[in-house]
């Protein structure tokens, strides 16, 4: 699906954002394409959206839907992915175990086997949100050291960590880019 070319032209990139339900999915999409903030409804299916991002960088975001009956769908999803964005609900501490489980059914898919990936802690902003560091330790992200990953914190109702969660895009389309010429 996506395309990526170091010689100073435009990358196309397949971006699909995944998480469990109310993690603010809907939101950080709206969000990343410059809108204020909107009242959202739960996803049925997907919402696509094209993205030009700083660098040369022509993203297509598919948010899919989060609830448990979609999850099974979510492999569907899979073909041509050139970066995962998972998101997580930062300040839905009992959760966070079905969303690590979520998250490590789609990153066992073979077809995934080289799609680097990017965990959003979003709704840093709300009381009882989990710091970076420690959602770092509960997922247990380490294991994937064979992987190419970042963890970032934001905000999609303030839009903090969002331009860095765009840098964060832009590094892991670059190591995918890499790790396929060779």
């Amino acid at each position: 699906m996506g395309s990526v070319n170091s010689r100073g032209h435009k990358a196309e990139a397949q971006v699909v954002m995944m998480g469990l339900d109310s993690a603010g999915k809907t939101t950080l999409l709206y969000k990343l394409k410059g809108h204020q903030l909107v009242e959202t409804l739960p996803t049925v299916g997907f919402n696509v959206e094209p993205l030009e991002a700083p660098g040369h960088m022509s993203l297509t975001l598919w948010d899919v839907g989060g609830q448990t009956q979609l999850r099974a769908n979510w492999k569907d999803y899979l073909e041509g992915t050139d970066i995962l964005v998972y998101v997580l609900d930062s300040a839905d501490e009992a959760r966070l175990p079905e969303a690590m489980a979520e998250l490590m059914e789609v990153l066992d898919n073979p077809i995934m086997a080289s799609v680097p990936f990017l965990v959003l802690a979003n709704k840093q902003e709300a009381a009882g949100a989990l710091p970076l560091l420690e959602i770092r330790n509960r997922l247990g992200l380490e294991r994937f050291q064979g992987r190419s990953w970042e963890l970032r914190a934001c905000s999609a109702l303030t839009g903090e960590g969002l331009p860095e969660a765009l840098q964060s895009m832009q590094n892991l389309l670059k190591s995918r880019s890499h790790l396929c010429s060779r």
